[in-house]
């Protein structure tokens, strides 16, 4: 029954009992009339009295009748309009019984006084135990302690008290659902909310399956997190382990097995830290010994030290307490590092032995004006241990006197302009001083930043002397001659002697300039033969360093090391320049003469410098050309080269072009930048040693000594060289050669695939008979995401190939091996043996045109020594996909 229905019942049982409460009235009314009219009559009244009142009293009685029969008609009607209505009523409350025992939920309604008016049998089912005992107009807080009491609610359990009082709380405020688990393993969910009369309309809900959906979603999550987390420890490269308060392993990864090596037994399901222990101790003095590591009972605090295993590994261990009890261990593989680092000491060690030997006085001083390098030489001026001179600054080590006297030079240097100047080595006074020739190279970062500058100095204390000598002796001649000539009137029968005289000199002086030249070329011949010596340790130094660049280190780690390769490309790019200066000086470079197209030399130019002006933003264009020149091949590639690097180096934006045009019997090479420019009074300084214009850009200036190379080779092979410049808007450099033959079509080198991006676990086979080359390829290689084999010879790496997982992607070999074997013909065996012609890589520093032509027959690549990573790396990613 609905509450309009309820309302229209009791509304008309109300007019029911005011309608018999009207004819009750109306009756009473009818007897005292009657009884009034009796009383009046006498029975001594007249006939026509008694006539006449009976009249009025007919009449009275009548209408009287008439309103009763109205008021009774009205009556009955009420009747069975009540009659009706309880009908209604009795079917509208049938019809809402029958409605909430349909439904699935339990239903329960309180009235304002919080007793129970109204539920359903699925309400009774919300409690097992007690549901005989509940009936209507039982209030709500019996309901709650009988619960308590027959143990329905599992959530009372624990605290039954504070159970009821937040259960009466919730059932007051009434505004919103609240779960409970029942003690039958149910769960449910009661929706409870006020009517308008004050009352509460309860909704009880069973909510098992939707829990227990949830409680398994729960655990299906769980277990895929845990088995994400064991997959995060399986694919990381650190062994890591896991015990917890209880000294148990929870948690391993298969490096923690592989790294250590251990038994089954330390890490079946159940094993503890005791196993780990007792495994160390039957290693003896070839495991861990760190009593703070052994004992984590005490307090398992942080803790890190390295340790060398019983393999042969260098581990790093960490171990770290967590939270709520238990630690962490966790082994990192640092072998290969170590080794990195002992190579680049071997390096540095090797790089010292060089430069204590070179005649120059050689140091480096940080921007703080402290000494961080010096070879033997300058060590023996300064008259002091290396221990007393690394680290201290200038003004401490020199006198005030030699110091002041180079403090301008100094403060140039640092300032980031080159210094060069001339000054004694010894103090003024010395009985016989000596002179030197002083160069600070400033040493810019990346960044512009001025970290320090390069101290050369080389005595010039010969040269000044036999200058002098020469100069006395000009004077000398000068003087003789004016005394012969006043005297030739008087003294003509010695004339002839004089000149005699005079010829003699003049010979001595030859032979004393020819001495000097002599010595100048043995000087210059030294100095070639030790820089190209230096080479080859600078290669390993340079391959050492790029491989640890490529791993993760700490932010003042990743600076030492940029500092390092920094260091290093100076030091590279200074000897490189100079042997090639010293050769050309001493006429050790003679030149072979060939036809060959053009593009055999500007093609590879261009693609070596391709990333370099990627790097900077500059776009670099080529345009082809198939004419044939007749040159030496090295000493003009030598000459665009350095067009090209000077254009790359100098240019802050735009771009860089390099062509060809016929000029009458010749070939036109032209490289066009769009650079700062060059002043007209620069354009034939540019081509001296050692000179830079300052156009702002101080981190890209070089050396001074490319240009200086162009001009040299230039002469050699009588080439004319060509300068225009415009401030502002760039500069053109070109030479011209002339026209050869046109050649038959060579072999062809294989065309490289362009597949840009990481490598793909490559098989690389390296054959150098150097094993600090083998090793730093093999790191910088492995770094680079390849697999690297190493061979000392042709035999070895043959032998190799049968113990390698999978045959080799590319073979790189150095060109001169031991046994006068070349790295060309080693190749060629490997591919023999595997069957098909495997891509190879020859490395050399044989600059000579044969060589390089035998390499392009083969169908080879070839790099110069001393090699740069980022053309390996380039090559290699056009090589292998």
């Amino acid at each position: 029954m609905t509450v309009a229905e309820n309302s229209k019942a009791l509304d008309q049982a109300v007019r029911i009992a005011d309608l018999e409460r009207k004819v009750a009235k109306l009756e009473r009314i009818n007897r005292v009339l009657i009884n009034r009219v009796e009383r009046s009559m006498d029975g001594q009244g007249s006939a026509f009295s008694l006539f006449q009142t009976a009249i009025v009293l007919e009449a009275q009685i009548r209408a009287r009748t008439l309103a009763l029969e109205r008021t009774l008609a009205d009556l009955e009607q009420s009747y069975h309009q009540a009659a009706k209505a309880q009908e209604q009523a009795e079917t509208a409350r049938l019809r809402l019984l029958a409605a909430i025992e349909s439904i699935s939920e339990g239903f329960a309604l309180f009235d304002a006084a919080d007793r129970l008016v109204l539920f359903n049998q699925r309400y009774l089912t919300f409690w097992p135990g007690m549901a005989d005992r509940i009936h209507t107009g039982m209030l709500f807080a019996d309901i709650v302690h009988l619960a308590i009491h027959h143990k329905c609610v599992l959530d009372a359990y624990r605290d039954p008290d504070g159970w009821i009082e937040r259960r009466m709380q919730q059932h007051a405020d009434s505004h919103g659902p609240s779960v409970h688990a029942l003690s039958d393993g149910r769960w449910m969910q009661v929706n409870e909310k006020r009517t308008r009369d004050g009352g509460i309309v309860g909704i009880y809900t069973d909510i098992t399956n939707l829990k227990r959906a949830e409680t398994q979603q729960r655990e299906a999550e769980l277990a895929q997190k845990t088995v994400l987390l064991q997959a995060t420890l399986d694919n990381i490269f650190q062994g890591v382990a896991v015990y917890d308060r209880q000294l148990a392993l929870v948690a391993w990864n298969n490096e923690f097995v592989r790294l250590l090596d251990l038994p089954p037994a330390c890490v079946a399901p159940g094993a503890g830290f005791d196993d780990l222990r007792a495994f160390n101790r039957t290693l003896g003095e070839h495991g861990i010994a760190q009593p703070g590591f052994l004992n984590p009972e005490e307090g398992a605090l942080p803790l890190g030290f390295e340790q060398i295993w019983r393999s042969g590994r260098i581990l790093h261990v960490d171990r770290n307490p967590m939270p709520d009890g238990g630690f962490v261990l966790t082994f990192t593989d640092i072998t290969r590092r170590k080794r990195s680092e002992e190579a680049l000491r071997d390096g540095e060690r090797r790089i010292r032995l060089v430069t204590d030997a070179m005649p120059a006085l050689i140091a480096y001083v940080d921007a703080e004006e402290r000494y961080q390098f010096v070879n033997e030489p300058y060590r023996q001026w300064l008259d002091r241990p290396v221990e007393e001179i690394l680290g201290r600054e200038m003004g401490d080590l020199l006198t005030p006197e030699i110091y002041d006297r180079r403090k301008d030079f100094v403060d140039q240097a640092l300032a980031g302009e080159r210094a060069d100047f001339e000054i004694e080595l010894t103090p003024s006074g010395a009985r016989e001083p000596r002179y030197a020739h002083v160069s600070f190279v400033p040493h810019l970062g990346d960044e512009r930043q001025r970290l320090g500058f390069f101290t050369l100095m080389q005595d010039i204390t010969e040269r000044r002397q036999a200058d002098a000598a020469i100069k006395e002796a000009n004077e000398t001649l000068e003087r003789r001659v004016a005394e012969r000539t006043a005297a030739l009137t008087r003294l003509n029968d010695q004339l002839h002697r004089e000149i005699s005289d005079r010829r003699e000199i003049e010979k001595a002086l030859q032979i004393a300039k020819s001495e000097a030249e002599q010595a100048n070329i043995s000087k210059t011949r030294f100095l070639a033969a030790a820089s190209h010596d230096l080479l080859q340790p600078l290669n390993a130094a340079r391959l050492f360093v790029s491989a640890l660049a490529d791993l993760d280190h700490p932010k003042p780690n990743r600076g030492l090391i940029s500092n390092i390769e920094i260091s290093l490309s100076a030091v590279e790019e200074l000897l490189a320049a100079l042997l090639d200066i010293s050769k050309l000086d001493a006429g050790a470079v003679l030149p072979e003469l060939v036809d060959f197209p053009i593009a055999s030399l500007l093609g590879p130019l261009v693609t070596e410098h391709q990333a370099l002006a990627q790097d900077r933003g500059l776009a670099l264009r080529h345009v082809p050309s198939r004419a044939v020149v007749r040159s030496d091949i090295r000493l003009l590639r030598s000459i665009v080269q350095n067009f090209l690097s000077n254009a790359i180096r100098y240019t802050g934006e735009g771009r860089v072009l390099i062509g060809c045009r016929r000029r009458g019997g010749g070939l036109k090479i032209e490289v066009w930048d769009t650079g700062p420019g060059i002043p007209a009074d620069k354009l034939d300084e540019i081509f001296e040693e050692f000179r830079r214009l300052d156009t702002g850009r101080e981190h890209d200036q070089g050396i001074g000594l490319g240009l200086a190379i162009v001009k040299r080779a230039a002469k050699m092979l009588d080439l004319p060289i060509e300068t225009r410049s415009v401030l502002g808007r760039g500069s053109v450099f070109s030479v011209t050669v002339p026209l050869g033959h046109k050649q038959p079509a060579a072999a062809r080198r294989p065309t490289a695939r362009r597949t840009p991006g990481a490598f793909a676990d490559p098989m690389l086979l390296v054959v150098d008979d150097q094993q600090s080359i083998l090793a730093g390829m093999q790191a910088m290689l492995e770094g680079w995401g390849c697999t690297a084999a190493v061979a000392a010879s042709g035999d070895e790496a043959l032998g190799l190939l049968e113990r390698l997982p999978r045959p080799p992607d590319l073979v790189i070999a150095d060109y001169h091996l031991d046994a006068g074997q070349t790295g060309i013909t080693e190749i060629a065996r490997i591919r023999q043996a595997l069957g098909r012609s495997v891509p190879g890589i020859i490395i050399t520093a044989n600059h000579a045109a044969a060589v390089q032509d035998q390499v392009q027959q083969h169908g080879l690549w070839l790099l110069r020594k001393p090699l740069k990573p980022a053309q390996l790396r380039a090559l290699l990613s056009q090589l292998l996909p």
